[in-house]
């Protein structure tokens, strides 16, 4: 964990100051700006294994930044720190593409948990494909290169984040099975995630976005009324 590198986007000095400190505390090195186009810089031209991004930014707010980075294909977990604990904001922040959120005020145990969480997570993401029984699948426009981390639609390149991907193997080595929203968040995001299963149902439609040609009739990721999702066909 020595190496993993956080970016803290926080407008507000001593809040940073404080994340710092509890990071460095577990050998994780920080960098920080304060408003969102500096944010953008920073992810556009340097390497981070993970984001803190507060909402509330000058220049551009959080939930822009979030978009622009996953449009530009950053792939990196992305945490939403907010002191708005509405659904609503956070709904439209994991729809944006963020991993996760934090509410303020937060324990440092409780930041530094969740940020070891995903950066574990981050970089077992990579190396995921050894535990799959094909390396290559193909059904019908769907195309996936789990050794090489690709998928395509159509022929088209698809980007995904670490945690879509995630969700993609994770059905893939469930294939015709009917899996529950429970399930499915204890496998992909683990037992000491907090979280609820609207982070599952938000994130299936964004996969979903992606990968079918037609989102709102998928072909592949179907919904089983009253039980949860089932991805592909046996066999």
């Amino acid at each position: 964990m020595t190496s993993a590198r956080v970016l803290i986007v926080e407008d507000e000095k001593d809040i940073a100051d404080a994340i710092s400190e509890y990071l460095k505390r577990e050998g994780i090195a920080t960098g920080w700006v304060s408003n969102g186009k500096d944010a953008l810089e920073e992810l556009n031209n340097f390497r981070w294994d993970l984001v803190l991004l507060d909402i509330m930014l000058p220049s551009l707010d959080g939930f822009e930044v979030c978009r622009r980075a996953r449009m530009s294909g950053i792939n990196v977990p992305i945490l939403f720190l907010t002191a708005r604990g509405d659904d609503v904001d956070q709904v439209l922040g994991l729809g944006l593409g963020a991993d996760d959120y934090i509410v303020k005020p937060f324990s440092r145990v409780a930041l530094t948990a969740r940020v070891k969480a995903h950066l574990r997570r981050y970089r077992d993401y990579p190396g995921g494909a050894q535990f799959f029984p094909e390396e290559h699948l193909k059904i019908g426009g769907l195309e996936v290169d789990f050794a090489a981390c690709q998928v395509w639609l159509n022929d088209e390149s698809l980007s995904l984040t670490a945690k879509e991907f995630e969700l993609l193997q994770y059905f893939t080595l469930n294939r015709g099975r009917v899996l529950t929203r429970e399930q499915i968040f204890s496998q992909v995001w683990g037992e000491d995630f907090f979280g609820d299963d609207n982070t599952v149902t938000v994130h299936i439609r964004r996969l979903r976005e992606k990968i079918e040609e037609d989102p709102s009739a998928p072909k592949l990721l179907k919904t089983v009324r009253g039980l949860g999702y089932r991805f592909g066909g046996r066999g």
